[in-house]
């Protein structure tokens, strides 16, 4: 059993002996004191400055302590919207990447959480589309060139927010590599990019259907339409047959089609029957009349049509509509458009040309309703697919686009989490991801818009097409060599995503082999939100495996969304959202930060209310409020300013072994627990050491051996040390998710002579072997809950938390040493006096009549009120039969739990052990509480 354990070595000294040399090579400690109460805005500016003064976050930095021999951690930042503002999201992820680059850095590992901007092509462009509104101007009045120079100034106005406001939040962000998607690194590797895949056959341009978004006027790729649920309607109408002797309308004779978009009749060009339908089989290869536009067109017979959908025969519109397009593919029929850029009719919908999709279908309605040739109108429950940023109903549209093939990419993708050399968390997204990886259609990456990077493809008057790099663009066309002056760019814009889809590397100045590609990529994790695994986290994959090389990072954290306290997604329309930046005014950054973490795991939901924001707050000030009575409690002996020792182990007392021994559990817990990336673990485990266990009881215990003059210097001393030292090993432990609270504490205790100024950058605790003391954890927990115990008791009696009262006690023998070195700490915290000590558990039972029955573990014990009246009987008695209650529930789980077989044969024979042996105590438990209940 160790006297006196130790949870690291980070060179403080052991013993009064040493205390001068620790003194000659340790750092004095500046002020000790605290302010009465932590306030955070008082302190957070300062302490983020400190740490940019001192370069810290840099790796390269004067403040670095990187042991360059270690494996790098990357995080490249998921950048921010450029007009955004933070938002709660925004401040999650921050603080899970953070914590996760503060630890790696206390690790000694060079940690780089590198910072970046999103042009957010469509996102930039509504925001600044309505401001120009407002002035009376749009993008067409302006032009390309005035309207990309209005892009940079705004750009340039508004990114200083969003860095600032990270900064809020705590981000160890390294600002010295800030990048912006469309700065020209970037711009470089985005062009390069799209030259390798287009020499290699992977980018190509073609006429095909696509999500075409009227608001936004643009197309949008597959992941950007949201399907949403919708209650519309479902048309049924006549189209006449053609009499085949007349080649006219028959009046008489007709098919009935159903369909939900009555609109687009305007650009049909066939109908299609099932060919296993009777009902139609002597129709298949007549003709329809298409009314308005009266277009003959045939009747088909193919697979594709459900028989089983309105009448079984269905409308085909190969421009609008992507089965009408592969039908028509197959059966070599005419396409026609009838919809323009902004979804009205075009000069191919006779007299509903320049109406609206929405106009359009109501007048033609009433039109067939008119004519005789509507049957009915009937709901229809369907899904309807809406554009991500506006919200409008996209238009399947033939467009010609550039598109990149991504079935090699995605193989390669599907290889690298398939071996393991990519891990996705949490698992259960991985049949998820296998699903869409292995269905996903080649990506359209052109967009009709003109903030972005623009696709450097040109073409000449003959047709040719010439792609390049070269920022100039090319001198000639490369097939027939015309000048530059007779090409022309593209003037499509790339999809952001692509630009995103290269971040992990063109960040680090990829294609050049810089210096920053060759130390930092591949990356170590990329966080991001479980909802666009596909939108990016797919794309980097793709992208990164096919033009590095490696795959771009070997861990992805999906982080879940954040709900109310009741679970409802957040949203200023509902009133349920939390302002980050409000919060940090009102709690402070720490707080936002533990209550962001604490109860999380990878890829669920969590919810976050007052409540929680409230305990996290309480958190904080209960750490603070414990430093501060450990920065006063300092002995006289003890120089202001000393260097911090480690506690002399002959000379500290069970309670200093306990919590010494507690503390090095919490390390190896939480070493476990950041392994796993289970941070919300982790802050848990936390939580519980520092408020349960060291405020509440460590700490309590020590008030009263400090002030115990019976005791030598050397073991106050030692006992204030203790403090001290596990003190220190939290606040190193709990920097990562509250780093502004442990910063300004830790730089009021005494240092070791390797500490370093600042706690951002000093070790992270390791366990020693001899900090474990399972004696002293068994003996001292048994009397806190002792203590715990008659508290209760005293508390469901109603009695005055300040009155003294008898408390007779028996203790097993095993426990009798440590009872008696605690007894001045018991009797204060269990306002016990006197405190008697029985030799044997009968006789406290003999002495229960009159006074409260306690049971805790082997101990038993009465505690003696002044006066006892019949109800209190019964209140105690009610509380015996509830810790009954609750032994017999604790009971029936152990023995359910030693009843499987799965456990049985797989758990170690310890954890067994342990199981069996609980399981004997609860049993002993039961007994004896069912004796005082009955009794």
């Amino acid at each position: 059993m160790a006297d006196g354990a130790k949870t690291r070595k980070p060179g403080g000294s052991s013993g009064a002996a040493d205390r001068g040399g620790a003194a000659d090579r340790g750092r004095a400690a500046g002020e000790t004191e605290l302010a009465k109460a932590y306030r955070p805005g008082e302190v957070e500016h300062a302490i983020y400055q400190r740490w940019l003064d001192a370069d810290v976050f840099n790796p390269d930095g004067k403040g670095s302590r990187a042991d360059w021999s270690k494996q790098p951690f990357v995080i490249i930042q998921p950048p921010p919207n450029v007009t955004g503002s933070l938002h709660l999201g925004h401040a999650q992820r921050s603080t899970v990447e953070d914590l996760m680059t503060r630890h790696a850095r206390m690790q000694g590992r060079p940690a780089l959480f590198l910072p970046g901007l999103d042009h957010a092509s469509i996102a930039a462009q509504y925001v600044l589309d309505k401001l120009l509104a407002k002035k009376g101007e749009t993008r067409q009045t302006l032009g390309r060139e005035k309207y990309l120079e209005a892009m940079w100034e705004f750009v340039r106005e508004t990114r200083q927010t969003i860095l600032g406001q990270q900064r809020r939040v705590g981000a160890s962000l390294d600002m010295t590599r800030l990048r912006f998607t469309m700065d020209e690194v970037s711009a470089r590797a985005v062009r390069e990019a799209f030259l390798r895949l287009y020499r290699e056959g992977l980018a190509y341009r073609t006429e095909a259907l696509i999500h075409w978004c009227p608001g936004c006027r643009t197309s949008v790729s597959d992941l950007e339409v949201i399907p949403g649920e919708t209650t519309g309607s479902l048309w049924t109408m006549r189209y006449h047959l053609i009499d085949e002797k007349t080649s006219a309308p028959d009046p008489n004779a007709w098919i009935a089609v159903a369909t939900t978009r009555p609109e687009t009749l305007l650009g049909d060009t066939a109908v299609a029957v099932n060919p296993e339908d009777p009902r139609y089989t002597a129709l298949v290869g007549r003709q329809a009349m298409i009314p308005f536009v009266d277009r003959a067109v045939p009747i088909i017979a193919d697979a594709v049509v459900d028989r089983a959908f309105g009448t079984g025969a269905v409308k085909i519109t190969p421009a609008h509509d992507q089965d009408d397009y592969e039908t028509g593919k197959r059966h070599g029929l005419v396409i026609i458009t009838v919809l323009d850029d902004a979804a009205r009719i075009n000069e191919n919908g006779a007299q509903f040309a320049g109406l609206d999709r929405y106009e359009a279908r109501r007048q033609i309605v009433e039109a067939l309703q008119a004519r005789g040739d509507l049957e009915s109108i009937k709901a229809h429950e369907m899904l309807l697919g809406r554009c991500q940023r506006s919200d409008d109903v996209v238009e399947p549209r033939l467009k010609t686009q550039w598109f990149v093939r991504v079935a090699p990419l995605a193989a390669a993708a599907l290889e690298a989490t398939r071996s393991g050399r990519t891990q996705i968390l949490p698992e259960r997204f991985v049949k998820v991801w296998e699903h869409w990886m292995t269905e996903m259609r080649d990506w359209n990456v052109s967009r009709q818009l003109w903030w972005g990077h623009r696709i450097p493809a040109w073409y000449c008057p003959d047709g040719h097409t010439t792609v390049t790099a070269d920022l100039a663009g090319p001198a000639a066309c490369e097939v027939c060599a015309r000048p530059a002056a007779d090409l022309r760019q593209d003037e499509d814009i790339f999809d952001t995503w692509f630009s995103s889809g290269l971040w992990p590397f063109s960040t680090l100045g990829w294609p050049e082999k810089t210096r920053d590609f060759e130390r930092f990529y591949p990356g170590s994790v990329m966080e991001t939100a479980y909802d666009i695994i596909f939108f990016w986290v797919a794309r980097m994959m793709m992208l990164g495996i096919h033009l590095t090389g490696q795959a771009p990072f070997h861990t992805v954290y999906l982080s879940g969304l954040i709900r109310d306290p009741y679970g409802q997604k957040m949203s200023k329309t509902k009133g349920n959202s939390v302002d980050p930046l409000e919060t940090i005014e009102e709690v402070g950054a720490d707080a936002l930060r533990f209550a962001l973490v604490n109860g999380t795991a990878p890829g669920n939901d969590s919810r976050l209310g007052a409540e929680k924001l409230e305990n996290a707050r309480n958190f904080t000030n209960k750490l603070w409020n414990a430093a501060r009575f450990v920065l006063g409690a300092r002995p006289a002996s003890i120089p202001a300013g000393a260097p911090r020792e480690l506690p002399a182990r002959d000379k500290v007392g069970p309670a200093d072994r306990w919590i010494l021994s507690r503390a090095a559990a919490t390390v190896a817990a939480v070493d476990e627990a950041m392994s796993l990336y289970g941070f919300g673990d982790a802050s848990q485990i936390l939580y519980e050491a520092i408020w349960n266990e060291y405020c509440d009881w460590a700490v309590e215990l020590a008030k009263i051996r400090l002030g115990d003059e019976r005791l030598g210097v050397d073991e106050r001393e030692a006992t204030w040390w203790t403090l001290v030292e596990v003190l220190d090993t939290y606040l190193r432990l709990l920097h990562p998710i509250m780093p502004f609270v442990t910063e300004t504490i830790w730089e009021r205790l005494p240092h070791g002579a390797q500490d370093p100024s600042l706690l951002i950058v000093a070790d992270w605790p390791t366990i020693d072997a001899d900090a474990a003391d399972a004696a002293a954890e068994m003996e001292v927990a048994a009397l806190i809950d002792l203590v715990r115990a008659v508290r209760n008791a005293r508390s469901e009696a109603r009695i005055e938390p300040a009155a003294w009262l008898p408390l007779d006690v028996y203790v097993p023998e095993s426990l009798g040493p440590t009872f008696e070195v605690l007894r001045p700490a018991i009797e204060r915290l269990a306002r016990a006096k006197p405190l008697g000590r029985e030799l044997s558990p009968e006789s406290v039972r003999r002495g229960v009549a009159g006074g409260l029955s306690v049971i805790a573990g082997e101990i038993e014990a009465v505690v003696r009120p002044a006066a006892r009246d019949e109800a209190q009987d019964e209140r105690d008695r009610a509380r015996l039969e509830r810790e009954l209650a609750e032994a017999q529930g604790l009971l029936a789980a152990a023995r359910a739990r030693l009843a499987n077989e799965a456990f049985i044969s797989k758990a170690p024979p310890a954890v067994v052990d342990g199981a069996k042996a609980r399981a004997a105590e609860l049993e002993e438990l039961v007994a004896r509480l069912a004796e005082r209940v009955s009794g």
